[in-house]
């Protein structure tokens, strides 16, 4: 028997993002792309209601936390989706912890299950992150140029995992909006 997750409220996940310090323009982009997560779900849920839909406060809530750890994690090495995804477990929301750890790499890439219309939250989420810049909506062109020139590093083995990743995320673009009411250049026009 499958039991609801424990999702934290909005006024836990603005909590959170106080608790860990998030500065204002991480958490103005996160809210932008809580905003476009919002809208994707929505529209999947609205084409095809018969279908299994990812949960919209799954999906809401983690878009807000998805940076949770990014304000600490600024100055190191460390990976804010790994750090973000232990804050999200200690605080009892391991459901908002796998989003989180897959807002950067997505592990559990399945084009296939996209073909059939079939999105998780983790995927609504990780593409709606890939087109923010900062509180701005981009295509996904103007993300990757500035993604490789803040994290690539003028490495150039880090610029090809950058530019495999976002393989994956023009993948999942193509076949999201198959599905949608709208167009990718449509996405954020509210």
């Amino acid at each position: 028997m499958q039991t609801n997750p424990v999702l934290p409220s909005l006024a836990d996940c603005i909590q959170l993002m106080d608790q860990y310090g998030m500065l204002g323009n991480i958490r103005h982009h996160s809210l932008v792309v809580a905003r476009l997560a919002e809208q994707l779900q929505a529209g999947l849920a609205a084409v095809a209601p018969d279908r299994p839909q990812a949960d919209r406060h799954l999906v809401i809530s983690g878009a807000l936390l998805h940076d949770i750890a990014k304000t600490p994690c600024l100055g190191s090495d460390r990976d804010h989706a790994k750090a973000g995804a232990e804050i999200c477990r200690q605080h009892g929301y391991p459901e908002i912890a796998a989003i989180v750890e897959q807002h950067v790499l997505l592990w559990d890439y399945d084009p296939l299950r996209y073909r059939n219309g079939h999105f998780t939250a983790r995927e609504i989420v990780y593409y709606a992150d890939k087109r923010v810049r900062h509180n701005v909506v981009v295509n996904l062109d103007e993300r990757l140029e500035y993604i490789l020139e803040h994290y690539g590093k003028n490495n150039p083995n880090r610029r090809e995992l950058i530019r495999e990743n976002f393989n994956k995320c023009l993948t999942l673009e193509q076949h999201l909006f198959h599905w949608l009411p709208f167009g990718p250049e449509e996405l954020g026009r509210f």
